[in-house]
């Protein structure tokens, strides 16, 4: 939602506490564009106090010679001079017909519908938006303002305090807009002679590249309304004269630049990124246009403010009238990554105090804080409860399962007897699924079958199931058996709910489970006869396969793999088990994990992405205490040699810890406990196995006459289409 016009610069006024005087200096600085011949929009968006002494009402009456330029407007008006969430219940309780609290939706709405209505109606102008009391003074849901207006994400000019305290209050202010997001163009503050907070202001702020300008302050206020009013006039004629110079025409050709500056930027842009970086899974050859390029000015919520640059021309846009920056939906949750919508206000603030208490640390025989109490949380009572002894630091997802393949193969190579010999601990094999994909370093590359994905190291080392996939073809749930199987076991196997194809433990003794034993045993006995690679451990990503295709995979199959590769009889050495939650972990499709649904615990299981809430890279490797002890003795060549420079980093395991948290509070509010009912089988209870999407939506889209199937599991909806040349979204 946020609004960027080439033809309206538009800043947003924020005080550094209340009575700080921004409605003077937002007056002074309408009074000089208009001077300039610019057309100017004053925006009062909530104005609560008496009418006579409105904010909106104040700039017209002093806009100055050319205030026929100037155009004023309130949005939400209350009599009660108070915080604007206390003045809405006020007169909620004054009036006979109940008042409406707008929502923050409503709110930023009106907002944006005036902001577009101006940009329509001039030429060339500017705006200026003036907001309420401090910066995290409350709006009318309560929500404070820098949270309230943040998706709209305007420039800002920062009127500082000039009183006792100011000093403080203003780069206090200062910091919270930054924290946001909010890029500060200017600071302005009255010039007091005693308090003289604009010297040390204006010092502290250079160092920082920011523009400070400090102002004579108004003279005091006449109880006789004409005489002060002349007064007022001549101080706004002193300070604005009609010669067009002065301390508040710099302060306006600045902030002119400024916004000249940044659609410069966002211009370049496209270029610039071409001639530099270098893409990760992009063919740079087929993509070499401009236009190619998505330049992301920001994100919020689940969208990106996108660029509209015209291409060829960095000096125009698509149309002069609209909006530079446009809305997009980060479909792909920006690689799976997003938990809780972009620039969560209180990650950012977790990661800040981190980055304030700790930067980085070094881990190895160390401890803090937050990698403690992430560590406790995981392994005592998130995915690892009941198995997991240990919770091991790395980078991402990739480094993540790599650990985890280290930690498998020595413990099987540890516990095999007779022991193996050198030459079969260095071909050692995974078990796993045709489609599977576990990151892009080499050795979770070698527990893949080869892909598109593979490069010239690399040498897949194990076997691969081709699996029954799980979809709803035709609004159908189905199970879908591989061609490989037995002619004799059906192709497809229906179920009414969801909760039916998910009860594991009651297919456990159906002809399909039995069939799905047969076939995997068979298979793994003929491999082992004939190959004199050991098979040392099963590597799953339970539930869905994400990255190679977002194939979703028959529970049932996967847990009779489990069961298998710790039968004695087919694996006298028990294979350890791997479970590659990277993508489907932590409420992805609705589980904290799959370990409850498939009924069998892992030995090991891998967990990033979702877990600091798509603000920065972290992954954590749990492991049971078998694993553990595989590594554990008196000599350090028989310690896990593996780790990160960045090992549990205490920003990434500080924003972990409060997404853990907030996720924890989103279980039971209404919009989720609303789907699982929707996915019941009888519409009233809530179902173990849902989605937040309709399921009248998936049933629709699976009739459509372009799409072979579809599928869903909480966040998740994935949409295969028919023809040659299939693919899926």
């Amino acid at each position: 939602m946020s609004h960027l016009y080439r033809h309206l610069r538009i800043h947003q006024v924020f005080g550094a506490n209340t009575d700080v005087g921004k409605t003077i200096v937002t007056t002074a600085l309408v009074r000089a564009s208009a001077l300039k011949n610019n057309t100017v929009f004053y925006l009062k968006p909530i104005s609560t106090g008496p009418l006579h002494d409105a904010d909106d009402k104040h700039i017209k009456r002093f806009a100055g010679p050319k205030h026929s330029l100037v155009e004023t407007q309130c949005l939400f008006r209350y009599d009660d001079p108070v915080s604007p969430h206390l003045a809405v219940k006020m007169a909620s309780g004054a009036s006979e017909n109940a008042v409406t609290v707008p929502s923050d939706r409503t709110f930023l709405n009106s907002v944006a519908q005036y902001i577009r209505s101006c940009a329509r109606k001039c030429q060339s102008g500017h705006m200026y938006i003036e907001t309420a009391g401090g910066v995290h003074s409350p709006t009318l849901t309560g929500t404070t303002q820098l949270d309230s207006y943040r998706p709209l994400l305007f420039p800002t000019i920062l009127v500082g305090d000039s009183k006792l305290g100011g000093i403080s209050s203003t780069i206090s202010s200062y910091e919270s807009l930054l924290l946001r997001g909010y890029t500060v163009d200017a600071v302005i503050l009255f010039r007091d002679r005693y308090y003289r907070n604009y010297e040390y202001l204006s010092s502290y702020f250079a160092t920082r590249g920011l523009h400070v300008l400090s102002v004579d302050p108004p003279p005091p206020r006449l109880d006789n309304h004409a005489q002060n009013a002349e007064n007022t006039e001549a101080y706004y004629a002193k300070l604005v004269p009609a010669g067009l110079d002065g301390d508040i025409f710099e302060a306006v050709r600045h902030l002119d630049d400024c916004h000249t500056r940044r659609i410069e930027e966002l211009d370049s842009m496209p270029r610039r990124t071409l001639d530099t970086v270098w893409w990760p899974f992009v063919q740079h050859g087929i993509v070499n246009s401009e236009a190619d390029v998505t330049v992301i000015d920001s994100a919020w919520g689940d969208f990106f403010s996108i660029y509209e640059h015209a291409s060829g021309s960095p000096s125009k846009t698509v149309s002069t009238q609209k909006s530079l920056l446009s809305q997009q939906f980060d479909s792909s949750a920006s690689w799976w990554t997003q938990t809780l919508g972009h620039s969560t206000p209180s990650l950012a603030l977790a990661a800040a105090s981190a980055a304030g208490r700790y930067g980085h640390v070094i881990f190895p025989e160390a401890t803090h804080l937050p990698a403690l109490k992430l560590a406790e949380r995981l392994v005592n009572e998130g995915p690892g409860k009941g198995w997991a002894s240990r919770a091991f630091f790395s980078d991402n997802g990739s480094t993540g399962t790599e650990v985890a393949l280290k930690m498998a193969l020595r413990a099987f190579s540890v516990e095999t007897v007779p022991a193996l010999t050198p030459a079969e601990r260095q071909n050692l094999g995974v078990i796993g699924l045709k489609g599977s994909y576990h990151g892009d370093t080499i050795g979770a590359m070698d527990a893949t079958k080869e892909s598109i994905y593979s490069c010239e190291w690399h040498r897949p080392k194990g076997f691969w199931f081709d699996p029954p996939t799980v979809s709803i073809k035709r609004g159908k749930l189905a199970v879908s058996v591989s061609n490989l199987m037995p002619t004799s076991v059906p192709s497809t196997h229906h179920f009414n709910s969801l909760d039916a194809l998910y009860d594991v433990e009651g297919r456990l003794s159906s002809s399909l489970a039995e069939a799905y034993r047969l076939f995997v045993r068979q298979t793994l006995q003929a491999f082992n006869l004939n190959n004199e690679q050991k098979l040392a451990a099963l590597m799953l990503e339970p539930i869905v396969m994400g990255a190679g295709g977002m194939i979703f995979v028959d529970p049932l199959f996967q847990r009779v793999l489990v069961d298998l590769v710790r039968d004695v009889s087919l694996f006298p050495t028990p294979l350890p088990v791997i479970y590659d939650e990277v993508f489907t972990g932590l409420y992805r499709l609705g589980l904290e994990s799959a370990i409850p649904l498939l009924g069998a615990n892992p030995d090991i299981s891998v967990y990033a992405k979702m877990l600091t809430g798509g603000t920065l890279p972290l992954a954590v490797t749990l492991a049971s205490d078998r694993v553990f002890q595989a590594f554990n003795g008196e000599s350090k060549a028989d310690a896990l040699l593996h780790g990160h420079s960045y090992t549990a980093h205490p920003i990434g395991c500080q924003v972990a810890n409060e997404t853990l948290k907030l996720i924890d509070g989103l279980l039971q509010k209404e919009p989720w406990k609303a789907a699982q009912i929707k996915w019941s089988a009888d519409g009233k209870s809530r179902s173990m196995m849902w989605s937040f999407w309709q399921p009248s939506f998936a049933q629709a889209v699976s009739h459509l006459d372009i799409v072979e199937e579809v599928m869903t599991l909480g966040t998740v909806f994935t949409v295969k289409f028919s023809g040659d040349n299939t693919g899926r979204f």
